[in-house]
C-alpha cells in the first residue's frame, strides 16, 4: 500500500497573498493558516479516496506550527515543530514512498512570490550559477529514504523551477497576480485534491540522484551577516558569497540549516535548543486558535 510524505509551506497556499500572511502573530497569518489547514485537508480527503493508506505531514513554514490538526482527516498524521536528525528539521519521514510538496515558493532571487531559500537574508543558492529551490534542496535530502515526489504546488515560477530539477513530477500552479477577490478558493481546492490523486499515476518522477561533488554560492543580502557567519563558521567568503563545497546537494541542505538557523552554542545544545523552538511554535498555534475563535471560525 502506498505511503505519502507531505511537507507544506504556506506561501503557496491558498490564504497567503502578502508577507504579513506568512508572518508569525499577525493577524494575516492566522487566516493563512486557516486557508493552509483546509488546503491540506482537501489534499488529504482526495487521497484516502484514491486508495492511500498512510499520509504523513510535515508543517514545514516557519515555526512548524501553522497547521490546526484537528480539521484535518484523523486517519492523517499532522507532525508540527522540527526535529535534530536524522533529516534536519524533518526528522525521519517513516515508512512513506512518496512526497508530496505543497504550498511551496520559488528560490531566492527568482520572480516568484516571496521567493527565498530556507530564509529571506539570502539574496541567492547558486549551483553551477542556476538557483537552488527548497524543492531540490528537500527532496535530495529525503532521496537515501527512497522518497519519490510526485507532486508539487506553487506559485508559478515555483512549479517552473520544481519541473526543471525533478522530471516528471506533476505540478499544480496558484497564480497570485489574479485579484484575490475573484480567487474561488472552494473550487481551486478541489482542483488541488484531484490533481494530487492523479498524480499518483500521472507522475514519472523517479527518486532523485545524488550525485557530487558540488561548489555552492550562498550570496547574503548584507555583506556584514556574509562575514559574520563565514568567520562562525570557518567559511571561504568573496564579498557576500560564502564558498560552501559539499558531496551533494542533500550535504548542502544541512549546511544550508547549520548557517541559517543555528550558532555553534545552539548546535552543541541542539535538543534544548529544538525544545524551545517549538514551544514557541506551539505558542504561536494557541494565539491563531484564540484569533479565530473570536472571530468565530473555530468553535
Amino acid at each position: 500500500m502506498t505511503g505519502i510524505f507531505i511537507l507544506a509551506d504556506i506561501e503557496g497556499s491558498s490564504g497567503c497573498w502578502s508577507y504579513r500572511a506568512s508572518s508569525f502573530m499577525q493577524d494575516d497569518w492566522a487566516q493563512a493558516c486557516l486557508a493552509m489547514t483546509m488546503d491540506l485537508e482537501a489534499v488529504v480527503r482526495a487521497l484516502f479516496a484514491e486508495g492511500v493508506s498512510r499520509v504523513v505531514i510535515q508543517d514545514f513554514h516557519r515555526t512548524g506550527y501553522n497547521l490546526l490538526p484537528e480539521l484535518i482527516d484523523a486517519r492523517a498524521m499532522v507532525r508540527s515543530g522540527y526535529r535534530a536528525g536524522p533529516v534536519p528539521g524533518i526528522g525521519n519521514p517513516g515508512n512513506c514512498d512518496l512526497l508530496m510538496l505543497l504550498g511551496m515558493h520559488a528560490a531566492s532571487g527568482t520572480s516568484g512570490f516571496l521567493a527565498h531559500t530556507l530564509t529571506s537574508r539570502l539574496a541567492a543558492v547558486l549551483v553551477d550559477g542556476k538557483p537552488v529551490s527548497e524543492a531540490e534542496l528537500f527532496t535530495a535530502a529525503l532521496a537515501p529514504y527512497g522518497l519519490r515526489p510526485v507532486f508539487f504546488s506553487g506559485c508559478p515560477v515555483a512549479c517552473s523551477q520544481a519541473e526543471a530539477v525533478l522530471p516528471g513530477i506533476v505540478t499544480f500552479a496558484m497564480d497570485k497576480k489574479q485579484s484575490r477577490n475573484s480567487f474561488d478558493v472552494s473550487a481551486w481546492r478541489r482542483q488541488l485534491g484531484r490533481s494530487a490523486a492523479e498524480a499518483l499515476k500521472a507522475s514519472t518522477s523517479r527518486v532523485p540522484v545524488l550525485t557530487g561533488p558540488i561548489q555552492a554560492e550562498v550570496v547574503f543580502k548584507d555583506i556584514s551577516q556574509a562575514r559574520e557567519i563565514a568567520a562562525r563558521w570557518m567559511m571561504d567568503r568573496r564579498r557576500e558569497r560564502l564558498i560552501v563545497r559539499t558531496a551533494d546537494m542533500a550535504g548542502l541542505y544541512r549546511v544550508l540549516v547549520r548557517i541559517c538557523y543555528l550558532t555553534p552554542i545552539l548546535e552543541r545544545l541542539l535538543p534544548i535548543s529544538i525544545r524551545l523552538a517549538n514551544l514557541k511554535g506551539r505558542l504561536g498555534l494557541a494565539w491563531v486558535r484564540h484569533r479565530l475563535k473570536k472571530g468565530g471560525q473555530l468553535r
